[in-house]
């Protein structure tokens, strides 16, 4: 009897001991932080980016990221491509095998690839599983949490499953309760805090800190650099005669081609604009419209497009799509005429980031603003102008198309707008939280 307790109390012991050993690192306060310029000692931070670090919609970083010299990036292991569907019942399937393969991931990068850090902010969503591995990863490296709320991971499942969905009722729960393990938020507006206050009942601090574009965002003053570059781009061969001629409007949407941006609002709006252009209004200019991105229903799109070109029906209407590269995609949105947001808000509470980008490179926007937060961003009539409907966004069009006077006080508003710089969110709010100050 004796020996089999000894026996037991071995393996358990060494059970402990095998899990202790297996335990990551902690963070040290005292030990060696990098340095400033100033040459204070600076808290290390670690950022979580559970998808693409890039600049939406391009999917390479930016070059200041990648060359500079206090940032390193460890880049997490993509779910194999037969987890990926877009079939809603397989996705139920897939959905926990793919959450299993990134909390393995997740759980070996956190714990022990990377070392222990002061913070460790992440970008939320995706919730599943990030929250979850990054609060239990804090806990036992000692590390504190920020979570950066662009949206809610419930809301957007539940573009896909439906509100009443179990699986959505359960994120839901999931992300109200790991949300609470963390020091402190960062949210895209004042809507959010307000929500997050109220419906998640959290009681830590939480700071607004609304996105500003990068610094290569920035108009192109002089119209006729915007109409050179333009030239330059292969989307323009077909209407590079209006474009010399200065009779052509080019529009510029960027879509991630999912279900939060119903694309068929644009299609409808430019054939209402075909239609009036060749009918009661003949003075509306040709129209050049580039979609830029990527995503699951853009095929789909693409295929709609190809049989209304082939009938006819976008007359004084060219629709292209580009891939471009983070300069070139900068200067695209500073040399056009209009930018369209299709973004609805599953939560209502955010904010597309496309049209931060675009008022960073002075173009007005048109989009979709039938939810809360959209006055946070857009000042109807002096930057940009909301629609609920693709006549709304058909009526904009030939207004703004038809009137260069009102189109060009638009322009002035953006322009305005893109001297709001990223430095003058982040220092007053996230810089002293961090202790960067």
């Amino acid at each position: 009897m004796i020996e089999s307790l000894i026996s037991i109390a071995f393996c358990l012991s060494s059970v402990l001991t095998v899990l202790i050993l297996l335990l990551p690192s902690q963070y040290e306060p005292q030990q060696p932080a990098s340095s400033g310029a100033n040459g204070t000692k600076k808290p290390t931070i670690q950022i979580l980016v559970l998808g693409d670090i890039g600049r939406s919609p391009q999917s390479d970083p930016h070059p200041d990221i990648t060359s500079h010299p206090n940032i390193n990036i460890v880049p997490l292991r993509p779910h194999p491509a037969i987890l990926q569907t877009s079939n809603r019942l397989l996705f139920t399937i897939y959905g926990p095998l793919k959450v299993l393969f990134q909390v393995f991931c997740l759980w070996k990068c956190l714990a022990y690839t990377t070392k222990p850090a002061k913070w460790l902010l992440v970008q939320n969503p995706p919730s599943i599983p990030t929250l979850a591995i990054a609060s239990i990863t804090c806990f036992l490296r000692q590390t504190k949490l920020v979570i950066d709320w662009h949206n809610f991971g419930y809301s957007i499942l539940a573009l896909k499953l439906g509100q009443s969905h179990p699986l959505v009722r359960l994120s839901t729960w999931y992300e109200k309760v790991f949300c609470k393990s963390a020091s402190a938020h960062l949210c895209v507006t004042d809507a959010m805090k307000s929500f997050l206050r109220k419906e998640f009942e959290l009681k830590t601090p939480i700071l607004p800190l609304h996105d500003r574009p990068a610094s290569h965002f920035n108009p192109i003053l002089d119209p006729n650099a915007r109409a050179e570059f333009l030239a330059t781009l292969p989307e323009t061969k077909e209407v590079r005669s209006y474009l010399t001629a200065g009779t052509l409007r080019v529009l510029v949407s960027s879509t991630s081609w999912t279900a939060d941006e119903d694309f068929s609002v644009l299609i409808d709006a430019l054939l209402r604009y075909s239609e009036l252009a060749t009918t009661t209004q003949p003075h509306l200019p040709e129209v050049l419209a580039i979609i830029t991105g990527k995503g699951p229903r853009k095929e789909m799109y693409l295929e709609q497009i190809a049989l209304l070109e082939d009938s006819g029906k976008l007359q004084k209407v060219t629709i292209r799509t580009a891939w471009l590269s983070v300069p070139d995609y900068a200067k695209l949105l500073a040399s056009a005429s209009l930018g369209v947001s299709l973004h609805t808000s599953s939560s209502g509470v955010d904010l597309p980031m496309k049209v931060v980008d675009m008022f960073g490179a002075g173009l007005p926007v048109v989009g979709w603003d039938r939810f809360e937060a959209w006055p946070e961003l857009v000042t109807e009539g002096v930057n940009g102008l909301g629609f609920g409907s693709s006549e709304e966004l058909a009526e904009h069009l030939t207004d703004l198309f038809g009137n260069s006077g009102r189109l060009e006080t638009l322009r002035q508003g953006a322009q305005k707008e893109s001297s709001r710089c990223w430095d003058d969110e982040w220092d007053p709010i996230a810089a002293p939280l961090l202790g960067l100050t």
